[in-house]
């Protein structure tokens, strides 16, 4: 009993301790997702509030009679732009040989399976488990998230619903789990690299072409400093070679080539 007492009051602050630290990432995500539903709706109602149709004064109207005349005839515009529409499906495709037989990518850039269904951002992953059966709880599941590795079942029940290594690195203290709606096991992984898109969230996993992925645009100022730096980086070298111009990388060997 007295090494019991003594290792008991170590084994309860430990217990406390990460505790704490999963209700603080949870408030963390949840604050994230109340942030990301507010701008949502903001959006929403500035959309409401902005005019469905715009009244024109004659002087208005005269111009725009005055524009389309010379630019030709309305069914010659119409068959531009059917063409202009044609092509972009012709280069649509057009797809890669090496791309033939990826899937395309669900809304949140991830991939919906039998089992789960994953989405992604740049710096993270949401994978998200239908429970088996109703009325389980924590303490009936078995989650084991590994720096590559990830394994998800219900305890003493083979086979594992998930259980295999993950496509690249995640940082084990930044990773939650959660019972969400008391029907659906909600893991978030956060990308070691967050500069890559996985195109599969373990080795076993069919691959998506993450060519067509769609990230949602966002502000420059929402990124901390060194994600910035090298956002803004890409962007330079993209706009570089658009121009035909050499990009920071080619410049500097340019530049030592000239020393």
């Amino acid at each position: 009993m007295d090494k019991f007492n003594k290792y008991k009051v170590k084994a309860d602050q430990e217990t406390a301790k990460k505790k704490a630290e999963v209700e603080e990432r949870e408030r963390k995500i949840k604050e994230r997702r109340e942030k990301e539903q507010k701008q949502l709706e903001e959006q929403v109602k500035r959309e409401a509030l902005e005019p469905k149709i715009k009244e024109l004064t004659d002087e208005e109207a005269a111009e725009m009679m005055e524009q389309q005349k010379q630019k030709g005839s309305t069914k010659e515009v119409a068959t531009v732009a059917t063409k202009e529409v044609d092509t972009t499906k012709k280069e649509e495709e057009e797809e890669d040989p090496q791309d033939a037989g990826k899937l395309k990518p669900n809304a949140g850039n991830g991939c919906d399976l039998p089992n789960y269904r994953w989405t992604q951002t740049l710096s993270d992953i949401e994978v998200r488990i239908p429970l088996p059966k109703a009325g389980l709880r924590s303490r009936d599941l078995t989650v084991d998230i590994q720096k590559n590795h990830l394994k998800v079942g219900v305890k003493n029940q083979l086979p594992a619903i998930v259980d295999d290594h993950l496509l690249h690195d995640v940082k084990i203290e930044e990773s939650t789990w959660l019972i969400e709606d008391k029907q659906t096991v909600l893991i978030t992984l956060e990308k070691v690299n967050k500069m890559e898109w996985w195109n599969r969230l373990v080795v076993s996993d069919p691959e998506i072409n993450t060519k067509k992925i769609n990230p949602e645009p966002s502000k420059l100022s929402d990124l901390d400093g060194e994600t910035r730096g090298l956002v803004e980086k890409m962007m330079y070298d993209q706009r570089q070679k658009e121009m035909g111009l050499p990009t920071s990388e080619e410049q500097k060997k340019q530049d030592m080539m000239k020393k």
